[in-house]
Formats: C-alpha cells, sequence, structure tokens
C-alpha cells in the first residue's frame, strides 16, 4: 500500500479530484482522511491506497501533476512498505533508545535504523547487541561544532529521513535544526510548557504538581519550542517522591515517543505553523 499526501489552500473540489485520479488511474482507496484548518485556511489530507494493476502507481504520478498544479499543491506519495531511514541520538539515559530498539525487534516500528549517535559510551553494548551501528561522538564546548558535522556526515551518507533525539541532552545548533528540519523529534521530560532544564522531576516535586507528562516535539532553533506532535501525562500525589514520580515519567516518555515515532513512519503528521495536524 501507498500513502498519498497532501496540502494546499482549501477550495471547493479537492477531495473529489483526489478521488477522480485515484479511481482513474486504478488505485483503490483503502482510507482517507483530511481537515481544513479555518485560521490558515489551509487543507491537509492523507490517502492510503492500493495500486490494482502493473504500471498504476506511474501513471498516477505522472497524471497527478495535473491537480497538483490546478491547486496549487504540495503532495508526496509514499511507499508503506519502505522502513524509515533512521538515525538515533541518545545520552546517558537509555529507557527510550531501549524501549524503541526492543519495538524495532519486535516489528511495530517500521525504521531502518542507520546508526546510534552518543556522546556517551554507556549504551554501546546494547546497540551492539541489535547490530546497529555505534558512534561515540563525545561532546565539549571545543569540540562542539566538528561533532555536529560528523553526526550530519552520518545522515547524509546514510539519506536518513527522521532523528530521533532519545532523551539526547546536548543542545543542537540553529544551523543543524535548520538543516534537518521537520525530521528531528525530540522527547521533552515534561508536558510543555512545563519544567525546563535539569532535574524536571524534583522540580515538579517541589512545586507539587498533580500530574506529570511527556511531549513529543519537532526540534527548531527554539530550545524546547518546536511543532508538538503527541503528548500524555500520568496523575501523582503528596506520596510520591521525585524518585517515583522519576519511574513513572520515564515510562511516559518512552511510550510518547515511541507514538510519535509511529506516526511519522506512517506519514501522519503535518507541520502547520508552530503546531501539527496528524491525520
Amino acid at each position: 500500500m501507498y500513502v498519498l499526501r497532501l496540502y494546499c489552500k482549501d477550495k471547493p473540489g479537492i477531495v473529489a479530484a483526489v478521488a477522480t485520479t485515484l479511481s482513474n488511474n486504478q488505485c483503490n482507496i483503502e482510507e482517507s482522511s483530511q481537515f481544513h484548518d479555518s485560521f490558515s485556511n489551509q487543507f491537509f489530507m492523507r490517502v492510503v491506497f492500493t495500486p490494482m494493476q502493473d504500471g498504476c502507481l506511474n501513471a498516477l504520478k505522472k497524471n497527478f501533476e495535473k491537480i497538483a498544479t490546478e491547486f496549487d499543491m504540495t503532495h508526496l506519495v509514499c511507499d508503506l512498505s519502505q522502513p524509515i531511514k533512521t538515525l538515533i541520538m541518545v545520552s546517558q539515559h537509555d529507557h527510550c533508545l531501549h524501549d524503541l530498539l526492543y519495538r524495532l525487534n519486535k516489528n511495530s516500528l517500521s525504521l531502518d535504523v542507520a546508526g546510534v549517535v552518543s556522546n556517551h559510551d554507556v549504551t554501546h553494548n546494547m546497540v551492539e547487541r541489535y547490530n546497529i551501528p555505534f558512534h561515540y561522538l563525545p561532546v565539549s564546548k571545543e569540540n562542539k561544532t566538528e561533532q555536529e558535522a560528523t553526526t550530519q556526515k552520518i545522515i547524509d551518507d546514510n539519506d536518513v529521513e527522521l532523528i530521533i533525539m532519545a532523551r539526547y541532552m546536548q543542545i543542537l545548533s540553529d544551523d543543524f535544526c535548520t538543516a534537518n528540519e521537520g525530521k528531528v523529534i525530540n522527547i521533552h521530560h515534561s508536558f510543555l510548557p512545563g519544567f525546563k532544564g535539569a532535574r524536571p522531576y524534583h522540580q515538579a516535586y517541589e512545586r507539587g504538581v498533580k500530574i506529570i507528562g511527556a511531549t513529543a516535539h519537532f526540534a527548531t532553533a527554539e530550545l524546547d519550542e518546536g511543532p508538538i506532535i503527541t503528548q500524555n501525562i500520568v496523575p501523582v500525589d503528596h506520596r510520591d517522591t521525585p524518585e517515583t514520580m522519576q519511574r513513572m515519567g520515564q515510562d511516559t516518555e518512552s511510550r510518547v515517543l515511541a507514538r510519535a515515532v509511529k506516526l511519522y513512519t506512517e506519514h501522519r503528521i503535518f507541520i502547520n505553523g508552530r503546531r501539527t495536524i496528524i491525520l
């Protein structure tokens, strides 16, 4: 099966034109969803379809250009059977990385992991057990630019489509964020907007919060301000300590990050300004 993703300014006739073009090119629609954003007047659509005959896909791609031009449409056709080429970045906390690799091993995430980059060596053995290349790139003020360049080379050499910050605790440079705009997913250890910086669960404990959570978002040059993909929370109360809150929080982080990655691999995420549309 394939996915057709598109967005454009809204006007009458888009859905009819898309459905007719798919039908005329012998492509059967399996699933379709769309959304009109009244604030920006943008129309978003995701269609899952199956070509019914040989040559249908190429014919569709060629003939779709006509309506793409007519509606000034940005569109992309993706093969759902092809895993997403991915690079994972991690520091010392391994819970998100471990969860992603477990799900990958169980075929519940459609990823082709080109490697794991870390500024610490603690996850080296775990990564190698999955036969995935491990790149130990320690970062200091003196070598940060050089190590980012090395990471970018890994991305470029492997045609990486998705970069997952699985608790990678280095701030990415503006240049790196710009070069990889829209393909870096970060997991933030808080229900944004929330507790930033170090020891978030201690901050939450000191404030007496009643819920803790996690947020998966696209990384941008503005720290922890990128478009939010998905979030979740768990209830806590006065009996919870910073340590129990951290354990619950880390479990939530793992689940939220995995959910965001799955949405990305299914080509469901559309960036719309500072927020996302999930179809």
